[in-house]
């Protein structure tokens, strides 16, 4: 089946198997590979992505439900050269290490702040529970947060 939706703001169209994921078909037939493939259950958070505005996680999503729909991705969250304040932030803080989390955190991160401009460190924690890391100890990640807080990222 053909499915067209728009990915960072720009049209995009695939064919894809009916039972096929948002995940897969992101990463393999439209080629954004910073959202992760890594447990397939949504227990991770390596793949989140915002579809139409709410943080999912892509591996659960089917593509078809993406059709007609507006996904963002990390790459998204760019613009051209200039990171956005989260991820300056992800870096300034150190809070990035093997990498493969950091996509979802930067996401959910972003979504956060969009909504809580300033949040709490509980807010912060409940905002990053479904995003699983096995390298930081989340302190430089939820530092980061805070960081990017005081940029002014929504």
């Amino acid at each position: 089946m053909r499915v067209a939706l728009r990915v960072n703001g720009e049209e995009a169209e695939a064919d894809c198997w009916e039972g096929e994921s948002l995940l897969f078909a992101l990463r393999e037939k439209l080629g954004f590979p910073g959202s992760k493939n890594a447990c397939e259950q949504g227990e991770c958070g390596s793949c989140s992505v915002l579809l139409d505005g709410v943080l999912v996680c892509a591996c659960l999503v089917l593509a078809a439900q993406a059709d007609g729909h507006e996904v963002t991705t990390v790459e998204g969250f760019a613009d051209g050269d200039e990171l956005h304040p989260v991820q300056d932030a992800f870096v300034e803080a150190g809070a990035v290490q093997c990498g493969f989390c950091t996509p979802g955190l930067v996401v959910a991160a972003a979504d956060l702040l969009a909504r809580v401009p300033d949040p709490t460190d509980d807010e912060i924690r409940e905002a990053l529970s479904g995003n699983l890391c096995r390298c930081t100890g989340y302190e430089k990640i939820f530092d980061a947060v805070r960081l990017a807080a005081g940029m002014g990222s929504a």
